[in-house]
């Protein structure tokens, strides 16, 4: 009698330790979310996944243990992710970011190997202490009756799981905020679970092979050189959060007309830029100004494109460069691991990557003064006689918020208020803006000394990839624009295509779509262009400067069928 206690005993203690570790690690993972729903939302996910692993294993404390540890542990790396690679955890992390960037990440972090070291020593340790005495149920006569029941929890405690992640499910509010709150708030298992969703890639709709052929044979041999050997070198500057304000009725004063936005006699190309994203989104605007694809025929996933899209890019501007002779160089504001930039970089095509690290810089806090100055000592230092070079700069000086100092803080005269007439909140975001803008006006007015007042061929372009939101109010603010384009108004930015050298002319559009920048630069050089790059010039010129808007549908679904069916840009 006694032996048979002690083993009910004994057998009683790996559940009760196993629902003790549960209970942690929804202290741990579900309730360090910020928000009760959010909390609900993880907590509910975790019991699916003990109700799925306890029907199929049909042991308790196994299925406690592995639930609870899981959700554990990607709460672990989520925090760890996020505090040494400043980006967020995402379901394709475990698709390429493991293959790719883990010997490098543990090559930085020496502890995070020996705490790696740990985790798959005693993981499989506490795993088989709980298999070894756990409590086993649904142990029935007949046995099919037993297997039926557990396959019959099983699937419903998985497809509970299904529903819960559905973006019209139960917990639908979760899945309701912008991309920029899923990608940077402190919810990090609630968007781990809803980017699962949002991450899911579609192609847009295609036309026939036989009518692909028919509109597209034309360009399957590119487009010849205009200007012979040596290249040009090119130099692309992303202006972070930048437009011209000139545009809103209430910016008429000199400070709204920044020189940086206005032509004179070395500029090719200019005008409002059709972006496909507001307030946040950069990543998205950097893939289209670089692949010539805008994110948002790919679906919602698109949104997330330095991690599920670049990866399966085939032709890039950097590519097509870099098959021509380019040698092709990034500069970057930020670690190069947040939001996947240093492996997006190099699917789009770049050889060199610099990040703040690299550069000396303090990263989120560099004007272009300083990134501009960064660039030029890199390119000083790589530029070699008879290789052209390529530079895309990404600077971040316009970064929101637009409001988080007092205005006693801004330099004069921006400090007392350059405009009149807005209401105080959105005035203080004005004045921020045109005061950093003045500050981005003089840099680059010395990035084109730099590389235009010189003999060596250059080409320069220096576009918006989105407008700030200044916390909303920016959209309530009237705009005095071009018939025909109110429409757009939230997503409208600018481009200036400059060079030192005589060319032929390049078109001039109402709205230029922001995948076209890749054609402008190669036409502004050039330089000859691939089948990919000669279909989009084509692209361009049917549908007037626009893309996903073109007047005609047919046309642009025709394209897709060419460029994705046959030249595979992207598989």
């Amino acid at each position: 009698m006694q032996r048979i206690g002690f083993r009910v005993a004994r057998r009683s203690v790996a559940p009760l330790c196993a629902l003790v570790f549960f209970v942690l690690c929804v202290g741990a993972s579900a309730w360090q979310e910020p928000e009760p729903l959010q909390k609900g939302f993880v907590l509910t996910l975790m019991l699916c996944v003990f109700g799925t692993l306890l029907f199929g294993l049909a042991r308790v404390a196994t299925a406690l243990v592995v639930s609870g540890g899981l959700f554990a542990l990607l709460k672990f790396m989520s925090v760890l992710k996020l505090r040494y690679l400043d980006s967020p955890l995402m379901a394709s992390d475990f698709v390429y970011y493991l293959r790719s960037s883990l010997l490098e990440t543990l090559r930085h972090y020496p502890h995070l190997l020996g705490l790696g070291i740990a985790v798959c020593v005693g993981v499989p340790l506490a795993l088989w202490l709980a298999w070894r005495w756990d409590w086993r149920i649904l142990r029935t006569r007949p046995p099919r009756l037993g297997l039926a029941l557990r396959a019959g929890g099983a699937a419903l405690c998985a497809l509970a799981f299904w529903a819960c992640l559905l973006p019209a499910g139960p917990f639908a509010r979760v899945h309701t905020r912008n991309v920029w709150e899923k990608l940077s708030d402190d919810a990090q298992l609630t968007n781990f679970f809803v980017n699962l969703h949002d991450s899911g890639v579609q192609l847009p709709a295609q036309a026939s092979e036989a009518q692909a052929e028919r509109d597209w044979q034309a360009t399957a041999r590119g487009a010849a050189t205009t200007r012979p050997p040596p290249y040009p070198d090119i130099v692309q500057v992303l202006e972070e959060s930048t437009f011209d304000p000139s545009i809103f009725t209430d910016c008429s004063v000199p400070a709204c007309r920044a020189a940086m936005f206005r032509p004179d006699e070395r500029t090719r190309a200019h005008g409002l830029l059709r972006v496909h994203t507001f307030g946040g989104g950069t990543w998205v605007s950097e893939f289209a100004a670089l692949t010539g694809m805008p994110q948002d025929i790919f679906g919602p996933g698109g949104m997330y494109a330095p991690y599920v899209l670049a990866p399966h890019v085939h032709d890039a501007l950097a590519l097509a460069l870099q098959r021509l002779g380019y040698l092709t160089v990034a500069i970057y504001p930020t670690n190069g691991s947040f939001l996947n930039g240093r492996n997006a970089y190099h699917a789009y095509g770049f050889e060199q990557f610099y990040d703040a690290q690299q550069l000396g810089l303090e990263e989120w806090e560099e004007s272009d003064a300083q990134m501009f100055a960064a660039a030029k000592r890199v390119y000083d230092k790589v530029k070699k006689p008879g290789q052209p070079v390529f530079v895309m700069i990404l600077t971040l000086n316009q970064h929101g918020p637009h409001d988080i100092d007092p205005r006693n803080t801004l330099p004069p005269p921006f400090d007392r208020g350059v405009l009149r007439g807005l209401p105080a909140r959105a005035a203080l975001n004005f004045d921020t803006y045109l005061s950093r803008l003045r500050d981005s006006d003089r840099a680059m007015r010395m990035l084109e000394h730099d590389f235009l007042d010189r003999t060596q061929p250059t080409v320069l372009l220096h576009f918006g990839d989105h407008q700030p939101s200044f916390d909303g109010l920016i959209r309530d603010l009237p705009r005095t624009l071009p018939p025909g384009l109110g429409a757009y108004k939230h997503y409208l930015t600018y481009f200036v295509l400059k060079s030192n050298f005589a060319g032929a002319p390049l078109p001039s559009y109402p709205m230029l779509d922001i995948a076209y920048l890749p054609s402008m630069v190669l036409q502004a050089a050039g330089v000859p262009t691939d089948p990919y790059f000669s279909a989009e010039t084509v692209l361009r010129t049917r549908c007037t400067g626009l893309y996903t808007d073109c007047a005609n549908p047919a046309l642009v679904q025709s394209y897709h069928a060419w460029t994705f069916g046959r030249l595979h840009v992207y598989e």
